[in-house]
């Protein structure tokens, strides 16, 4: 897909000698079919929520404290190409046009949901609670006691493990680094302890992203098609990504990505906007007193290690 915008194009109008209006046209029309086709490659497996298989931790060291979790949420952006006059809603806190994207992943590296296309303003807690309320987007919820880890941004609920939260609570893994030799400073207390294990075990959906960005030059190069053609490329390169991951048994980019330690070689745009809104304190009020105590006790267990 790269050979659609730019230089790639005229390339393979010289390759084959094709006009550029021929070349278009079967891009299109791949792009259409690989679309189709990621509907039934971006998806969970049947019996997701039974936790076996891709949807269970790999790394044996998780499996006492988070053997309910089926796998981790986050979004992420995308550059997008838009006329000038519509912009405005797709400038995110990096300063230029993108597309967020949200997309939940396995333990295998594989999408197993993906909603793209919005606008690179719109808090990722926006784009999520739409998932959860819309039916017609077969959103993979969480059933029982299983859960998704979801990061700092997002609320600590029922089905979605997000880690503690403080001015002075470390989360993220390069937080726990420091100096030159970005040697590891020990958690301190059982809530910085399983904020730590938290972060490791979710880093594998940062590491899934950093494979698919780095796969595919496209995205940081979208060509000047339409938003829902830039969204639908979106969707193909991630079906793609997940089969070359199911169907190679050798795929460099995936074994270097295996290394926990793994970091993604292109910006990976992780994490929350800066934007505000009230859709995070009305998710945090569904919280209970059962979900809020689970993570206590996951914590306290860590904390005993």
């Amino acid at each position: 897909m790269t050979c659609a915008h730019g230089v790639g194009n005229r390339m393979i109008q010289d390759i084959f000698q094709h006009s550029g209006e021929t070349v278009h046209r079967h891009f299109h029309s791949v792009l259409k079919a690989v679309s189709k086709l990621a509907r039934d490659i971006i998806k969970p497996h049947l019996n997701y929520n039974d936790g076996v298989g891709a949807h269970k931790p790999c790394n044996e060291r998780y499996l006492p404290f988070f053997k309910d979790c089926i796998g981790a949420l986050d979004g992420t952006h995308v550059k997008a190409r838009l006329p000038q006059g519509q912009q405005i809603p797709y400038i995110g806190r990096k300063g230029y046009p993108t597309q967020n994207i949200l997309a939940v992943v396995d333990f295998n590296m594989c999408f197993t949901f993906a909603w793209a296309g919005w606008e690179g303003a719109a808090h990722d807690n926006r784009i999520f609670g739409d998932a959860l309320r819309r039916s017609e987007l077969n959103f993979p919820h969480p059933l029982g006691n299983k859960y998704y880890l979801v990061d700092a941004g997002y609320a600590h609920m029922k089905g979605y493990m997000a880690p503690y939260k403080g001015d002075n609570v470390r989360y993220h893994l390069p937080d726990f680094r420091r100096g030159a030799t970005r040697q590891l400073r020990e958690p301190r207390g059982h809530i910085e302890k399983f904020n730590y294990m938290h972060s490791s075990c979710r880093n594998i959906v940062e590491r899934t992203f950093g494979v698919w960005k780095a796969r595919w030059s496209i995205l940081r190069d979208m060509p000047y098609y339409n938003i829902d053609t830039q969204r639908d490329i979106v969707l193909a390169t991630m079906a793609i990504h997940n089969y070359i991951k199911q169907k190679c048994n050798v795929d460099d980019a995936f074994q270097t990505a295996e290394d926990e330690r793994y970091i993604p070689s292109v910006d990976s745009e992780f994490g929350t906007s800066s934007s505000t809104n009230n859709i995070e304190e009305n998710m945090e009020e569904q919280s209970d007193t059962y979900w809020m105590g689970l993570r206590d006790m996951i914590a306290n267990e860590i904390g005993n290690v």
